[in-house]
């Protein structure tokens, strides 16, 4: 008896302990995001009128405009093809790069790791500044395409969708490499061995071990870069050129251009929807990974 009444003290002790820890963030979290969110949605549901002032009347109608305007789903659609493009392409370079960190020697990999994040030190507004130089019609690609005798005239790669995808491409891959590095937990190079022995091809162990092995991080880097390339807002605007249209940027727009708060809000809160679909898929993605594997 007194050793159960000892042990129920000590766990109360703890679970003090962890809710005194927990409190401060949990006030943070509720200050910093869950209050302006109530405010963003209670807006979305605001009436104003056509010079951007509320006239302090609620309306259900905000929602209904949106989707029934053609402009806003195709800027959806925009958000959508683009966040997608830049998160396969992402994949795709980022994937070699985080496979070979993970198996060099480690003095090697921490002077490459270093070097791998370092664009993250840099303001994303001063890289896209530093595409438009080099993707612009004398900047170094064209010159040095002209100067081989590739093509005849430039190419145009900024104000437009392409100019877009590679300045976001080049954003999204530390986040990405990180992911795949943290998700490589399961990658060892004994299974690959014993593969190799039973007489597996290169292509083979690649796609029976190293891909299955690594789809934790493959799922963790794509979440990022999706839900970080559908909130993306400077490079679509500086290298989109005011000719790329996407969510983000009609954010901006109406709320400070055309100071049209509740449209904004309602864009905004759409946002927030296409961010609690991706998270959810990637929920229900770990959930099948861990079925399949346990």
């Amino acid at each position: 008896m007194m050793e159960n009444q000892k042990q129920r003290k000590i766990s109360g002790g703890r679970r003090q302990i962890f809710t005194a820890l927990l409190l401060p963030m949990v006030l943070i979290s509720f200050v910093a995001f869950v209050l302006p969110v109530a405010r963003l949605i209670q807006m979305s549901f605001e009436e104003s009128d056509v010079s951007g002032m509320l006239t302090g009347n609620y309306t259900s109608g905000n929602y209904p405009a949106f989707f029934t305007d053609g402009f806003n789903l195709d800027l959806i659609t925009n958000s959508l093809v683009m966040s997608i493009v830049v998160t396969v392409t992402t994949l795709v370079f980022s994937f070699p790069v985080a496979l070979y960190l993970f198996r060099i020697s480690p003095a090697w990999r921490n002077i490459l790791f270093v070097i791998t994040i370092s664009p993250l030190l840099v303001s994303s507004v001063v890289r896209t500044y530093g595409w438009m130089i080099i993707l612009g019609q004398s900047g170094l690609i064209n010159n040095a395409l002209i100067y081989s005798g590739v093509i005849v005239e430039p190419l145009r790669m900024v104000n437009n969708f392409l100019g877009v995808i590679i300045g976001l491409v080049e954003i999204m891959m530390p986040y990405m490499i990180l992911s795949l590095i943290a998700g490589f937990g399961r990658l060892s190079a004994v299974y690959e061995e014993a593969a190799a022995s039973l007489g597996a091809s290169a292509f083979t162990r690649f796609w029976r071990i190293i891909l299955p092995l690594a789809l934790p991080g493959i799922a963790l880097g794509c979440l990022l870069c999706f839900v970080l390339s559908v909130s993306s807002f400077i490079t679509p605007k500086l290298l989109g050129g005011g000719r790329v249209y996407v969510l983000a940027t009609e954010i901006y727009d109406q709320a400070i251009i055309q100071l049209q708060w509740p449209k904004a809000a309602t864009i905004s809160v759409v946002v927030l929807i296409i961010f609690a679909i991706a998270l959810f898929a990637y929920s229900w993605a770990l959930r099948a990974l861990d079925r399949r594997f346990s």
